[in-house]
C-alpha cells in the first residue's frame, strides 16, 4: 500500500494538484451537528448545498459504503489577472469563478480515480457535491486547516483552492490532520463587506454577497449597495488572508466587464455566457437582476436612461430592482428631479403590485 499511495499522490500533483492528502471514511465528529444548528438559527440563510441533508454530507459512508478511504485534493483558482478595479460601468467576478475552475481540478481527481483502477481499486470522483462536506475532508486529510473565514487555509496556496475528493475501497495510508492554525490573525473578519462572518469561522450566510448573488428571488434591499461593481462571488475576505496574497498578487489588475455589453444579450446568451455560474434554474433574469443592480453602483448619469428602460422590462424581478437602481443612481450623482421624474412615469404603467411597491419606495429615497 506504501507504493500505492506514493502512486496516487505522484498522480495527483502530476495532473496539477496543489494539495493531496488522505484520510478515512469515518463521519465527521460534530459536523452533522454544527450544519443543523446552522439551519436551526437561521445561519445558513438561502443555502441549501450540505445544509440540506447534514447526516449524510457529515458521513461518507452514507454515500460510499464500500469505501475505506478518501484522497482530498485541492487546486489553486487564482487566475492570471490581478484583483479587479472596474472603472464606471464595469463589473466583476469573483476569482474562483472567472472560468470553470472546477474543470482542471476534475482533471486531477480523475487522474487518481484512473490510477486507482488501473491498480484493480474501485475509486469514484466527488466534487462541489452536497453529499460530502469537501472542507471536513480536507482538514483531517492534511491538506490544511480551518481557517477563520471558513474556508480551508493550505501552505502556498491560502484560501484560493477549490476542493475535490476520491473515494476508493484501498487502504491506502493515512495521513495526519495539520498541526497549524490562523493563530492571532483575524484579517479577514473585518474585510467582509457586510459583516458577514460573526465570529471565527462562522459566516451568516443572510448577510454574504456571494451567497446572495447566486441566490433566487431579490436581493435584500440592505445589501443592495455592499454589492458594488460585484456580478458574482466575493473574493474580499480571501484578497484579505495572509497566507494567500503572495499567490494572489499580481501586477495587472482584471479590467471587469461591460455591464452595458451583458444587460444588451438576451437570456439565454447570457446564461450561455457564464455557463459555469450556478443560476438559479438557469434562468437569466437572476444574472440580469445582479448586472442591475451592478450598473446602480458604479455607473454615470449616462447610464440613467439605461435603468430607465430596465424597469419596463417582461421581467418583474428585474423591473423592480431596475426602479431601485434608478433612484440609487440619481442619488449617486445628484439627479433627483431626473430619478423621481422617470419612476413617477413609470408608476403610471405598473400593473404589477410588488413592482408597484418598488417604486414607492425609491421615491421615497429619493424625497427624503
Amino acid at each position: 500500500m506504501e507504493e500505492l499511495t506514493a502512486g496516487v499522490k505522484d498522480a495527483a500533483l502530476g495532473a496539477g494538484a496543489d494539495a493531496v492528502g488522505i484520510t478515512t471514511v469515518e463521519p465527521f465528529v460534530g459536523v452533522a451537528d454544527e450544519l443543523a444548528a446552522r439551519v436551526e438559527s437561521g445561519l445558513s440563510g438561502p443555502l441549501r448545498f450540505t445544509y440540506a441533508d447534514p447526516e449524510t454530507a457529515a458521513d461518507p459512508r452514507a454515500t460510499f459504503g464500500w469505501a475505506e478511504r478518501l484522497v482530498a485534493l485541492g487546486r489553486a483558482c487564482v487566475p492570471p489577472a490581478g484583483r479587479p478595479s472596474p472603472g464606471p460601468g464595469r463589473g466583476h467576478v469573483a476569482r474562483f469563478a472567472t472560468a470553470d475552475h472546477y474543470e482542471p481540478l476534475l482533471v486531477v481527481a480523475d487522474a487518481v480515480a484512473g490510477h486507482l483502477r488501473d491498480a484493480g481499486w474501485r475509486a469514484e470522483t466527488i466534487a462541489d457535491d452536497p453529499r460530502l462536506v469537501d472542507r471536513a475532508v480536507a482538514v483531517r486529510a492534511g491538506v490544511g486547516w480551518w481557517g477563520k473565514n471558513s474556508l480551508v487555509i493550505a501552505p502556498g496556496v491560502g484560501p484560493w483552492m477549490l476542493l475535490a475528493a476520491v473515494a476508493t475501497d484501498a487502504e491506502l495510508a493515512l495521513d495526519e490532520p495539520m498541526q497549524r492554525s490562523c493563530g492571532t490573525c483575524a484579517a479577514c473578519l473585518p474585510a467582509c463587506p457586510t459583516g458577514a462572518l460573526v465570529a471565527p469561522g462562522v459566516l451568516d450566510a443572510r448577510r454574504c454577497l456571494a451567497t446572495w448573488l447566486q441566490s433566487p428571488g431579490d436581493l435584500p434591499l440592505e445589501l443592495r449597495e455592499a454589492i458594488g461593481g460585484r456580478i458574482y462571488g466575493c473574493d474580499d475576505c480571501l484578497d484579505a488572508c495572509p497566507p494567500g496574497i503572495r499567490l494572489a498578487a499580481e501586477p495587472s489588475p482584471d479590467p471587469g466587464h461591460d455591464l452595458l455589453g451583458l444587460l444588451a444579450l438576451g437570456d439565454a446568451e447570457l446564461v450561455e455566457r457564464f455557463a459555469h455560474f450556478y443560476i438559479p434554474r438557469r434562468q437569466g433574469r437572476y444574472l440580469r437582476r445582479n448586472l442591475v443592480v451592478a450598473l446602480a453602483n458604479t455607473g454615470t448619469p449616462e447610464h440613467l436612461p439605461v435603468l430607465i428602460e430596465l424597469a419596463r422590462h417582461r421581467s418583474a424581478l428585474v423591473r423592480r430592482h431596475a426602479v431601485w437602481g434608478v433612484a440609487r443612481l440619481a442619488r449617486r450623482h445628484g439627479l433627483e428631479d431626473r430619478g423621481a421624474d422617470a419612476l413617477t412615469g413609470l408608476a403610471a404603467d405598473e400593473t404589477v403590485g410588488d413592482v408597484s411597491g418598488a417604486i414607492v419606495d425609491a421615491l421615497a429615497t429619493l424625497n427624503g
